[in-house]
């Protein structure tokens, strides 16, 4: 039964159905995946813990001033000094600005600095349709507006408003540059492991139209369900599905090959191919798509929401390369892997020949091979200690100087670097003056606003003398709840910037203790059911658990030391977390549910040996299109994606190269047929010695 549902897509008649159906999907699905960004959600609200303070603060200040609204700093300066000139036209400005229907009339300023030589506006932008798309262009208009005339005075736009519209930019522009970068990368990689000019397109077709109709689909989910859609989730879908789906692809064609030159009908050769390797390419989008669905237990909304959105996509990149890409493959024939076609019963090229050199020599000295290799990667793990994980400052987040993070470093040069981003109290009316006092009192806070009563809620503002985004104005903030908490009757809510950081900083150290255990646990439940084992599972999951330790390491080092980043977000541990062990647990896959295979007929160590030369060639591969595609993440001018891009890369070749052919190759070899305990297959002698060369040219040949 299971062997007639996987081989549905490469029937006589069936294919020209799958055809049809991905091509009727694509026509419907694509042009709405093109509107994607018409959905997303860049608000603070879909970025935010949803019981968080700072949230409560922020929905309850909508009774003061618009919804979906931000603040932004027009900043002027002239080294030799502003001029009254300069100050009024800095006035003139306002009177522009407030023209604009995306900004609020009351605008502040213009303040000249105390030492004369710069001047700061306070505009308040509206957050419309185009989220940070419009933001930019707003920002824009406003600049150019300011530009005219100055006569060398110099204008930046920055707070909040300034940074959302530079993020805004790199979004919206970065996202066809890292299409093709993903496009560029996975094409060249292709081309070398097929070394054919056609075989190629098959899967890159395949993953580029699951991509366009995953996009569709989300947008169908977000418009009419509900589902949380936001910029960051939207380009780690891109890199997402091309990385995988390729990966998919590689494993499929890598067996499909292998069977054409067993079955002189192209179709029946398809049908054992998807029987062999289904269950397997099944199982590993499983573990990543069940892996990211645990992300909706995240507090962080930016966090729960990545993980539907990019389950969605393996989802859909699964089902291309286990139905369009087989149909296309026996559609078009034998004639796409030309110029090296596998005609019926030639002998395969030994390109596992390097595998099974490595799988001999692991078999010499199995145990001390393993333990050396985990003593190694151990040492790289405690490179973590050195992590800064705790997040970085806005200005420290780009990977180059934007208009925004010049903005900034010229206000802190001439104004309280907490200016623009003050620290919001909404409290009961009655208790309004208590609170303003008691605010005014803690050090750290510079001037105070009189409170706005409305709706019975005061509005407080409070200058912080620190930067907004700083570890002192954390403590400032700290010290302001920790104070205004106990005012009686006054049901303070302390928000604004600082206080945000605050609670997006506690909530992803929830998230990293809740979620960890929980995605290890699934991928131990997947594995147990795909292996009929629980101690190959355990083994599995500690094995990729010590390769992410020693990828945070290894990170940790280059961050610092190379890339002179100030730090990490501080959700990029569980990011990586959950994209190395989903992802790297792949391999793993790929690998022992060929050894378990081969260990059916010719026992454990031999099945070890034959597995690690039958798989070697096609895991490589696939390691290397994944590291490249998210190594693509390079290409935005962002330290987080920088980070996330490298880390992953990094780790899936750790993965590929070390974990896969050497540690687990090593514990297999050295616990034998136990590896499968308690099924019936860990009570199974292996009957044969030791593997050698001649056996191990059958897997070779199955190249």
């Amino acid at each position: 039964m299971l062997r007639t549902v996987m081989a549905w897509p490469s029937g006589r008649w069936a294919k020209w159905g799958v055809l049809v159906f991905w091509l009727v999907a694509v026509a419907a699905l694509a042009p709405l995946g093109g509107k994607l960004t018409d959905v997303q959600k860049n608000d603070m609200s879909a970025w935010l813990p949803a019981n968080a303070e700072s949230t409560k603060a922020l929905k309850l200040s909508e009774d003061f001033r618009e919804k979906e609204t931000i603040p932004t700093l027009i900043i002027y300066d002239r080294a030799s000094g502003v001029t009254p000139a300069d100050l009024a036209k800095a006035k003139a400005d306002t009177t522009a600005f407030t023209s604009l229907p995306e900004v609020q009339k009351q605008v502040v300023g213009p303040i000249p600095s105390k030492d004369g030589k710069a001047i700061q506006t306070i505009v308040t932008l509206k957050i419309g349709d185009e989220g940070w798309g419009g933001l930019s262009k707003t920002v824009d208009k406003m600049i150019d507006a300011a530009e005219k005339g100055g006569g060398g005075l110099r204008v930046h736009a920055t707070g909040p408003g300034g940074y959302a519209a530079d993020s805004g930019k790199i979004f919206t522009g970065g996202d066809k540059t890292l299409m093709f970068a993903t496009v560029g990368i996975v094409v060249l990689i292709l081309l070398f492991t097929y070394r054919s000019p056609l075989l190629w397109l098959l899967p890159l077709i395949t993953a580029g139209l699951s991509l366009g109709s995953a996009q569709g689909l989300i947008y169908l989910l977000a418009k009419n369900a509900g589902l949380t859609v936001n910029a960051q989730s939207s380009f780690i879908l891109t890199v997402l599905v091309f990385g995988a789906a390729t990966d998919y692809a590689l494993l499929l064609i890598a067996r499909y090959r292998e069977e054409l030159r067993r079955h002189e009908d192209r179709h029946e050769a398809m049908a054992e191919a998807l029987h062999r390797s289904g269950p397997a390419i099944v199982a590993s989008a499983a573990t990543v798509a069940v892996s990211l669905l645990v992300l909706t237990l995240a507090e962080l909304q930016s966090t729960k929401g990545l993980g539907p959105v990019c389950a969605v996509g393996i989802g859909v990149g699964l089902l291309g390369m286990m139905t369009l890409l087989p149909a296309l493959l026996v559609i078009f024939g034998r004639w796409m892997f030309w110029p090296v076609r596998p005609t019926f019963g030639s002998a395969e090229p030994t390109e596992g020949g390097l595998w099974a050199r490595v799988g001999r020599r692991v078999s010499v000295r199995p145990r001390l091979v393993w333990v050396v290799t985990a003593v190694v990667l151990g040492v790289f793990a405690l490179g973590m200690l050195d992590l800064k994980a705790d997040g970085i400052a806005q200005k420290d987040s780009y990977t180059k100087t934007t208009q925004a993070v010049t903005g900034e470093e010229i206000q802190a040069a001439h104004f309280p670097a907490g200016s623009g981003q003050p620290v919001v109290v909404i409290a009961n009316a009655a208790a309004a003056g208590e609170v303003k006092t008691r605010l005014a009192g803690i050090a750290g806070v510079g001037e105070v606003t009189e409170p706005v009563v409305k709706n019975g809620h005061a509005y407080i503002e409070g200058t912080l003398d620190a930067s907004a985004d700083s570890k002192d104005a954390e403590k400032t903030v700290e010290k302001v709840r920790t104070e205004l908490h106990t005012v009686s009757g006054a049901a303070a809510k302390v928000g604004g910037g600082t206080a945000l950081k605050i609670d997006v900083d506690a909530a992803s150290a929830h998230d990293v203790k809740l979620i960890i255990p929980v995605v290890l646990l699934v991928v131990f439940g997947i594995l147990a059911l795909l292996l009929r084992s629980l101690l190959a599972p355990l083994l599995l999951i500690v094995t990729v658990v010590l390769s992410f330790g020693a990828t945070l390491g290894v990170s940790a080092v280059v961050f610092d030391k190379v890339f002179g980043f100030t730090g990490a977000d501080t959700s990029f541990p569980l990011w990586a977390f959950v994209f190395l062990v989903a992802l790297g647990i792949d391999y793993n896959i790929f690998l022992v549910t060929r050894v378990r295979e081969e260990a059916m007929t010719g026992g454990t160590r031999r099945g070890a040996l034959t597995g690690l030369a039958a798989t070697g060639g096609v895991i490589t591969s696939a390691g290397l299109v994944l590291a490249g595609t998210f190594g693509a993440l390079g290409s935005m001018p962002l330290v987080f994606t920088a980070e996330i891009g490298f880390a992953v890369a990094f780790g899936v070749l750790l993965d590929t190269i070390i974990v896969r052919s050497v540690l687990v190759t090593a514990l297999t070899l050295d616990i034998g047929r136990h590896m499968w305990w308690p099924s019936a297959l860990g009570k199974r002698r292996d009957s044969d010695p030791p593997a050698g060369e001649d056996e191990l040219r059958p897997a070779m040949a199955g190249q």
